[in-house]
């Protein structure tokens, strides 16, 4: 599953997959107890797909980061725990993302990401060769179209 099927509910614990949409909002699963919600317009509510991470030269798509950490951790969950200090939090984040911008990632912003990569990788989400390799596929297709024309 890609993370455009994957959301950030403000004021609900963890993270809820897209199940399907009605007619005024959607109705989500949580990851945590599977438990369905419905979902309205008056629930501020963020795809993880559109979250980034800011830097001191640029934005980095949450994806990168959490390639990255699966990247570090092979694939397994983290070796840090979201409820860790703040000094080893930020200490952990450096190793991940370097040039991340101190003054606008907060500590809590860390522990959500961290939190965030250890429930998708208990749910089996974080399947990135299948999406990369759909990516290509549709690229060569994409470019076969044009070449056509």
């Amino acid at each position: 599953m890609s993370l455009d099927k994957v959301l950030a509910i403000s004021g609900k614990p963890g993270l809820y997959k897209l199940i399907m949409q009605t007619r005024n909002g959607f109705i989500a699963e949580s990851l945590l107890d599977n438990k369905r919600l419905s979902v309205t317009m008056n629930h501020n509510v963020s795809v993880l797909s559109e979250i980034a991470i800011y830097t001191l030269t640029e934005e980095v798509p949450l994806k990168v980061v959490l390639q990255t950490i699966a990247t570090k951790e092979n694939n397994e969950p983290s070796s840090i725990s979201h409820k860790d200090s703040k000094d080893k939090l930020e200490e952990y984040f450096f190793e991940i993302l370097p040039e991340y911008d101190e003054d606008r990632v907060y500590p809590s912003d860390i522990k959500k990401v961290i939190q965030w990569y250890n429930l998708l990788q208990k749910n089996d989400l974080l399947d990135f060769e299948s999406e990369s390799e759909a990516l290509e596929s549709e690229e060569a297709s994409e470019s076969t179209v044009s070449e056509k024309e």
